[in-house]
């Protein structure tokens, strides 16, 4: 069997240390949450400065991630198939909805997001491509998991952590919420990951009706819900978007 490489596997370390937590970072911080001596980091993240995936502060000399590995991202989601036939749909749930609108997929254990269009008006908002959220709690995270079987023993089986009182994590509460779900055709997130933000979501599935990722809609809790419930013009404005995606992807009766 073939041995890793050792020196890429630590500039791999490097880019998730970046990726993750406070996003620059000293050459001495690096080294020591990796345990490597600084000459060994400093080496990697020169390497790595050089092809683009890492840059220097001029000021503070921290490392930071760098363009370069926006690039490839991009790449990657330019060929994904669901994010370039949602495009549209998802512009005009946004346009519709006043609200943020994200693509998501099931990846590593939890919900990617693909794909993330602003709420069309002013306020300062951040791009959330890329990002990951949680199975168990996001609306994303439980139409996925309760629809896709992968989904749905990744979430049974993961430690489901308390965000907020409202988070759901007993076994069999998780899995009566699941099949609610997949009974009315979409998933609700009622300040279960966020404090005063509410979202729904619903499947998109591809040709051979399987799930293939979710749509969803997310805002503050006092413009999406109204007595007490997400608006129904908005749960049924996230499911047209997904039965249309699913039918741009070849599924039938969507």
């Amino acid at each position: 069997m073939a041995k890793n490489i050792q020196s890429l596997e630590r500039a791999a370390a490097m880019l998730r240390l970046l990726a993750g937590g406070e996003r620059r970072l000293g050459l001495s911080d690096i080294a020591s949450s990796l345990g490597l001596a600084k000459g060994t980091a400093h080496g990697i993240l020169r390497t790595l400065q050089h092809e683009g995936f890492v840059e220097q502060d001029d000021t503070s000399g921290r490392y930071q991630l760098g363009a370069e590995l926006l690039r490839l991202g991009n790449s990657y989601l330019d060929v994904h198939e669901l994010r370039s036939r949602a495009l549209v749909w998802t512009d005009d749930l946004a346009r519709s909805s006043g609200e943020s609108t994200h693509l998501g997929v099931l990846h590593q254990r939890g919900v990617l997001i693909v794909h993330h269009v602003f709420r069309p008006d002013d306020s300062r908002q951040v791009l959330e491509v890329g990002a990951m959220q949680p199975l168990h709690s996001t609306a994303l995270g439980k139409v996925l998991a309760a629809y896709d079987p992968v989904a749905h023993t990744e979430a049974m089986e993961a430690e489901r952590q308390s965000f907020t009182p409202r988070t759901v994590t007993d076994p069999q509460e998780f899995e009566s919420m699941l099949d609610l779900i997949r009974a009315r055709g979409w998933a609700a997130d009622m300040e279960e990951t966020w404090e005063g933000v509410a979202a729904v979501a619903a499947p998109i599935h591809d040709r051979r009706r399987m799930p293939v990722g979710a749509v969803a809609v997310t805002g503050a809790v006092e413009r999406v819900c109204v007595d007490g419930g997400l608006r129904p013009d908005l749960i049924a404005a996230v499911r047209d978007c997904a039965r249309a995606v699913s039918r741009d992807l070849g599924a039938r009766r969507f």
